[in-house]
């Protein structure tokens, strides 16, 4: 099936994309774009895990987060303790609920330094 197009990035609005590149670049093992844009930088890019991949984005924006994402990432992890404490050393938060067990996914919500919230996926079936 031909799309309207192709995944080319994915944009987090942020008050700080330096920071919050450089949390990402951690959690994910990607390697951050130097190339900013804005003075101060109001782009910054994390490039592609693998070529002709999506990259990811932090825009900078006045306005603070103020609800539930919408869209959210989902970390595949193989020790979520682990994956937890790397997370939390890096400036991040765990969600005060219980782990989800639902329909073979396990999952544990917790968010960025800025609150956006995303899940460690471990124990799928």
């Amino acid at each position: 099936m031909e799309g309207v197009g192709r995944l080319g990035w994915c944009a987090v609005d942020c008050a700080d994309p330096l920071r919050l590149a450089a949390f990402w670049s951690e959690v994910l093992g990607m390697q951050i774009d130097e190339g900013y844009l804005g003075d101060p930088p109001h782009y910054v890019g994390l490039i592609p895990a693998t070529p002709g991949g999506p990259a990811i984005t932090f825009n900078r924006v006045p306005e603070p987060k103020t609800v539930k994402n919408r869209q959210h990432f989902d970390i595949e992890v193989d020790d979520v303790e682990s994956a937890t404490a790397r997370v939390l050393e890096l400036g991040g938060h765990r969600a005060p609920t219980d782990d989800f067990d639902e329909y073979g996914f396990r999952w544990r919500v917790m968010s960025d330094p800025e609150g956006n919230e995303f899940c460690l996926i471990f124990g799928t079936a």
